[in-house]
């Protein structure tokens, strides 16, 4: 069962414990009763390693064991009552309608949003309402953090928002984040550059609602994101 439902062993190792979750949420959905945790795990690992001819793989099992952790923080898993032991679960209705086609399917376009070379705040912020498929809210939590990160950087005030405070920040003539090393043509692209992406991607969000169906397109647009952070340092 577990080779149709885990990706191949090479893949699983590389992928994140929210990447990872949504195979093992299925997987344990597939065995129709309550599962005990520990004994999960290991046999997780043993079927793998039956099939690929691999000795027991730590790295593996701390992935699967930090998988099981994530789920029981977004309420897919939760202690099956009546049990005396406390590590025996089910998959919990929120689970349930996760894996449903549609949503099954959102979560495992998470592999679109790999947390390598992504910001922290990125990271902690966005990816957990891009997994959830929550695409419009991603987008705008991503350059809110933009947002943020500029007008702290600058040491702007709060009333700094907007399209005028990346104008602001960037102008070339006193712009407080303006990079002087670039030719004046590119210090003025690079004011267009912020005053344009938050009026795009972020400004339409704060007055109405943005519909974004396309995972990779939503994946796109928020690493546009990650790259203005970088550029702001």
């Amino acid at each position: 069962m577990i080779k149709e439902i885990f990706p191949d062993f090479e893949i699983a190792k590389t992928l994140e414990p929210e990447e990872l979750a949504i195979f093992l949420l299925k997987l344990i959905d597939a065995r129709g009763r309550s599962i005990h945790r520990n004994t999960m795990i290991m046999g997780i690992d043993h079927e793998m390693n039956a099939y690929t001819g691999d000795q027991q793989d730590l790295v593996f099992l701390r992935k699967i064991s930090e998988a099981w952790c994530w789920l029981e923080n977004e309420i897919l898993l939760a202690p099956a009552p009546g049990n005396s032991v406390a590590d025996w679960f089910y998959v919990t209705d929120k689970g349930k309608r996760i894996l449903a086609d549609q949503d099954f399917t959102k979560y495992r376009s998470s592999k679109l949003l790999q947390s390598e070379g992504l910001d922290v705040a990125i990271i902690q912020k966005v990816k957990p309402l891009f997994i959830r498929g929550d695409y419009d809210l991603a987008i705008f939590a991503a350059f809110r953090e933009v947002e943020e990160r500029v007008r702290k950087k600058g040491g702007y005030t709060p009333t700094d928002l907007g399209t005028d405070l990346m104008r602001k920040s960037f102008n070339p003539n006193g712009g407080r984040l303006i990079n002087t090393s670039l030719p004046a043509p590119e210090q003025e692209a690079q004011a267009h550059l912020f005053a344009g992406a938050i009026g795009l991607f972020k400004n339409p969000a704060s007055h109405r609602v943005v519909d974004y169906n396309d995972p990779k397109q939503a994946a796109d647009i928020i690493h546009f994101a990650n790259l203005l952070l970088k550029i702001v340092g």
